[in-house]
C-alpha cells in the first residue's frame, strides 16, 4: 500500500478525501484507489459552503497531528472530495503522525 502523502522539504502534501455534512468530524483510515493511490477519509461536520467544510478539514488536521491552524492549507482541490493538503513542519515527525492516523481505524 503507498503513503497517502508526498515529503517536501519544508513539510508533507497529504492526500484526504473528505466528506462534508458528517455526523461528526474525524479523521478515518487509509483507503487506496483503484489506481493505486492513496488518501486519507476524512469526515466534518460543515457543509461545503463559502470553504466551510475546507476550514474544518484544516482545523481538524492541525489539531490531530499538533501543528499551529496556520500550518495547514488546502493547496489543491479546494472544490473536489479529493484534495491535496500542505502541512508546513519537520517531514519525518508529521509522516509519523499521519500513519499513526491511518492505523486508529
Amino acid at each position: 500500500m503507498s503513503t497517502p502523502f508526498r515529503m517536501r522539504d519544508d513539510g508533507i502534501d497529504l492526500f484526504v478525501r473528505l466528506t462534508p455534512k458528517a455526523a461528526l468530524d474525524r479523521l478515518e483510515s487509509v483507503e487506496t484507489l483503484a489506481d493505486g493511490r492513496s488518501h486519507l477519509k476524512a469526515r466534518v461536520r460543515a457543509v461545503p459552503e463559502n470553504g466551510a467544510a475546507n476550514q474544518a478539514l484544516e482545523r481538524l488536521l492541525a489539531k490531530a497531528l499538533g501543528v499551529s491552524a496556520s500550518a495547514v492549507s488546502i493547496v489543491a482541490g479546494g472544490t473536489a472530495r479529493l484534495k491535496t493538503v500542505r502541512i508546513a513542519g519537520d517531514p519525518a515527525k508529521l509522516a509519523k503522525g499521519i500513519e499513526a492516523l491511518g492505523q486508529q481505524s
